[in-house]
């Protein structure tokens, strides 16, 4: 194998697995450190520069970063990086004098948004501090997008979702609410230096089976009726509901209809349980609040009598799959199976509308009806209009669609300034700062703590089933907070190696608890795989290889399982191995991406 270069930026980027998974790149065990520290505010905003809603993604965030946490693969759980986040956000002092301070000096460059979720605030919060005129336009009457129709208050309290909106919209933010744009044409029509679509995927998936004309009054789609339960259209639904989907709408719906009167609340699932779509800490959420789930159930008919809907007629399947892992869904010959119901909500995927926009302006689209976007840049065929979140790709998560405005903005920024959008684009901003304070101590919290993962507090059921705005997860207390956060191994805290240095004393290996480092015979890379100390089996997560040593050996470790405890570098009786922290930061629109190209 080639010896590694750990001049690129990427390299240890991959070592930071949290990080790494975050589609916004997110310092993940630099806000963990400073949580174990006390210092939440700072936490806070090392989180706000990266994904703009710490205390939103603290609450409702898809967690991406957890299943690639190491903890996970060297123990049971992960850690508890989404709820650690809550912590900050939870404790945070007055934070506004970090943020930036207008009024701003004007660039003269006027943007319009449609959509006030979160991708467009993302973009507002990047471009107006730069001095651009930020136009705002949404049909609600507040800010937030889907993060205030679609999560219910009970995840998401109405007030922890004002505040974060609320740091955006201070920036200047001109807001057009209650306005819907009903033709793309009238708002380029308004000469806008560019405009940026983050309009989510507004519309859900209706089912077309018998009796869904004749129980129409009683059979809602999902994101419609929990946007009309948010702003407080709907305040009851029947005794006996049926939830059809596996998403985490489902969920969100089955939840909020106990809430609101369901008493046998049922949710029906074409798929095996291990494949539903919903996060499994909201399923759950749902169990722990008496709601079952059916699976493998086919929805075939709404039953309706004398005019009214009484309930679902269901066929029984069985999941069968071929040689290529490709699942379907076989009819196991069973009776269909009747189940009860005053009301349905239907929730079984989303998809993206955009009527408004003409079709004749020249923006291309493909077979799905979606546009045809650069998936670096975010500009569609009209060079000024760009897209991000669920308008660009379809349905994802909160974190994607900030992570789209971000690098959105960019764009949007360099084509402001006549610059190429890829070309003048700037990579990410890192660095490698030593940790050494002594011989054998180190600037961060090394050891590696023996806690378990911490449970996050609940309200009684007999309690938050009573309310639908009652917030069901306490959060960690400052005290829990701390003990979840000893258990970050520090992935970003990397172990650097110095070929020059090293005398093949071999005492790293001797002490490394994980058996991640050999000194070995170079090979091909599946050949060293096998001889390592401890096999690399992850292929996924690189092989660390160093130069060849005078003995013709090469210093070989296992990123996979490294638990960045420093072990070796105390060990190292030439300091050939050292404990440096790496900072990965995604470059942000700003005069960064263009100062020095001008």
């Amino acid at each position: 194998m080639q010896p590694t270069n750990i001049q690129d930026p990427e390299y240890f980027h991959k070592v930071v697995d949290c990080q790494y998974a975050c589609p916004a790149h997110t310092p993940v065990p630099e806000y963990i450190r400073l949580i174990a520290a006390g210092r939440y505010s700072e936490a806070y905003m090392v989180n706000w520069e990266s994904n703009v809603f710490p205390g939103v993604l603290g609450r409702t965030c898809d967690r991406p970063c957890e299943p690639a946490c190491r903890r996970g693969r060297v123990e049971e759980k992960p850690v508890a990086i989404c709820r650690l986040k809550r912590v900050a956000a939870d404790n945070k002092a007055d934070v506004l004098e970090y943020m930036p301070q207008g009024p701003f000096p004007p660039n003269g460059k006027r943007i319009a948004l449609i959509g006030a979720g979160p991708a467009s605030l993302t973009v507002a919060r990047d471009l107006a501090p730069l001095g651009y005129q930020i136009d705002l336009y949404d049909e609600l009457s507040k800010g937030g997008g889907m993060m205030r129709s679609q999560i219910p208050a009970f995840r998401l309290p109405e007030e922890v979702l004002d505040e974060e909106v609320g740091f955006v919209l201070r920036l200047g933010i001109h807001t057009h609410f209650n306005h819907y744009v009903g033709s793309l044409r009238e708002l380029l029509a308004k000469n806008y230096d560019a405009v940026f679509v983050g309009t989510g995927a507004p519309k859900g998936r209706d089912l077309d089976i018998p009796g869904r004309a004749e129980a129409a009054k009683n059979i809602h789609i999902g994101i419609e009726w929990l946007a009309n339960v948010a702003f407080e259209h709907t305040s009851s639904v029947g005794r006996r509901v049926l939830v059809l989907g596996g998403g985490n709408t489902a969920m969100d719906c089955c939840r909020t209809a106990r809430r609101l009167g369901g008493e046998q609340v049922k949710v029906v699932v074409r798929s095996p349980f291990e494949e539903m779509k919903a996060s499994p800490w909201e399923i759950e959420d749902a169990q722990r609040e008496d709601i079952p789930i059916y699976n493998n159930h086919v929805p075939k008919e709404f039953v309706v009598e004398n005019g009214k809907l009484v309930g679902m007629h269901f066929e029984k399947v069985a999941p069968v799959y071929d040689a290529n892992g490709k699942r379907r869904l076989e009819p196991t010959g069973e009776p269909l199976v009747f189940f009860e119901a005053d009301d349905v909500l239907v929730a079984i995927g989303q998809e993206n509308s955009f009527p408004w926009i003409e079709r004749d302006l020249g923006m291309e689209f493909d077979k799905w009806g979606m546009p045809v976007l650069d998936p670096q840049t975010f500009q569609s065929s009209i060079p000024n209009v760009f897209f991000g979140g669920d308008a660009a790709f379809g349905p994802k998560n909160v974190i994607t669609a900030v992570a789209h405005g971000h690098q959105a903005a960019v764009s949007i920024d360099l084509f402001c300034q006549d610059l190429d959008l890829k070309t003048d684009r700037l990579p990410p901003t890192t660095n490698l700062v030593a940790q050494k304070m002594g011989i054998h101590e180190w600037s961060y919290d090394s050891p590696i703590s023996d806690d378990k993962r911490f449970a996050v507090p609940h309200a009684a059921n007999e309690v938050a089933l009573k309310s639908r705005t009652l917030e069901v997860e306490l959060g960690f207390s400052p005290e829990t907070g701390f003990h979840e956060a000893q258990r970050c191994l520090n992935c970003d805290v990397q172990t650097v190696f110095t070929r020059s240095l090293c005398i093949e004393c071999d005492a790293c290996v001797d002490i490394c608890p994980t058996s991640c480092i050999t000194f070995t015979v170079n090979g091909e890379e599946a050949d060293l795989r096998s001889r390592l100390n401890a096999p690399a089996n992850l292929l996924s997560q690189d092989l660390y290889v160093s130069d060849d040593l005078p003995t013709g050996r090469v210093m070989i470790k296992d990123e996979n399982v490294c638990l960045h405890c420093g072990l070796c570098a105390e060990r190292c009786p030439t300091a050939a191995w050292d404990m440096k922290k790496y900072l990965y930061q995604v470059t942000k629109a700003g005069h960064a991406c263009y100062h020095e190209l001008v």
